[in-house]
């Protein structure tokens, strides 16, 4: 079974059309091998500066640059409960691929690439390259997956 990761609900939404996935679950569609769900776009964001340090809380010139050894990242609140979904669809044994079809540029392939790497996923990864959300654009762009 493939997961299929969009960027927004709506997206989503049209993808699960054209493959089948219509039994609709709490964030998530399904059906004819596919799950499929959305990132309501960025679920993590950089974490602010007080996050590495307490005196990085008020900005101070002689602290500038902030370069931390490893990026921290913030989930908000309200975007939670859908990270830990799809956390939760990364883990589940139906599933043997991710798909990432977010939007096709970089921000697209950050917001999904940041998820990935926090659910600590190591499952295949293909990319859906589309540039049109018609029927037979989706078919066939499902058709030429690429690897991630």
């Amino acid at each position: 079974m493939k997961l299929v990761i969009a960027e927004k609900p709506a997206v989503a939404m049209s993808l699960a059309t054209v493959l089948g996935a219509t039994e609709r679950k709490d964030g998530y569609l399904e059906g004819s091998g596919y799950l499929v769900s959305w990132c309501v776009g960025h679920l993590l964001e950089l974490a602010q500066p007080e996050a590495y340090k307490e005196q990085y809380a008020k900005w101070r010139y002689e602290d500038l640059p902030i370069l931390p050894e490893n990026w921290k990242y913030e989930v908000p609140k309200d975007k939670k409960t859908q990270l830990a979904l799809l956390c939760r669809l990364m883990k589940d044994k139906r599933v043997d691929s991710v798909v990432c079809a977010t939007d096709a540029g970089r921000e697209g392939e950050l917001i999904f690439r940041l998820v990935y790497e926090y659910a600590g996923c190591n499952k295949p990864m293909e990319r859906l390259w589309i540039s049109s959300m018609e029927d037979a654009a989706i078919r066939e762009g499902f058709d030429r997956l690429r690897p991630g």
